[in-house]
């Protein structure tokens, strides 16, 4: 199973909303793909504010195999979505960090 972890760190004057409605999006760029096990959307509720260095939200997806992320990485709809997380965020690709987890 892979673990793809998204953190993102948006403008801080961003409206909540507006980002709420645009992590929503990821349910409808997931939904046509086989493999996707489960989504997680959410905020950083982590106290450790110095080491957060501003990405306050995020999202994981977990996926049965290495094959099934890669079809997702290349999907259209996640390309689109990728390109909307980019504008959004602060520092374009500065603003998003991934990290994929390989589990047992």
């Amino acid at each position: 199973m892979i673990r793809h972890h998204v953190f993102l760190r948006f403008p801080n004057d961003r409206d909540p909303a507006s980002i709420e409605d645009l992590l929503a999006g990821l349910h409808a760029v997931c939904a046509p793909l086989s493999g996707v096990l489960d989504i997680r959307i959410g905020d950083n509720v982590s106290p450790e504010d110095p080491v957060v260095h501003g990405f306050r939200h995020a999202f994981v997806i977990d996926f049965a195999t290495t094959a099934d992320r890669d079809a997702y990485l290349v999907d259209e709809q996640h390309q689109a979505f990728g390109g909307r997380l980019v504008d959004a965020v602060d520092g374009g690709t500065d603003g998003i960090l991934v990290f994929d987890l390989e589990l047992d």
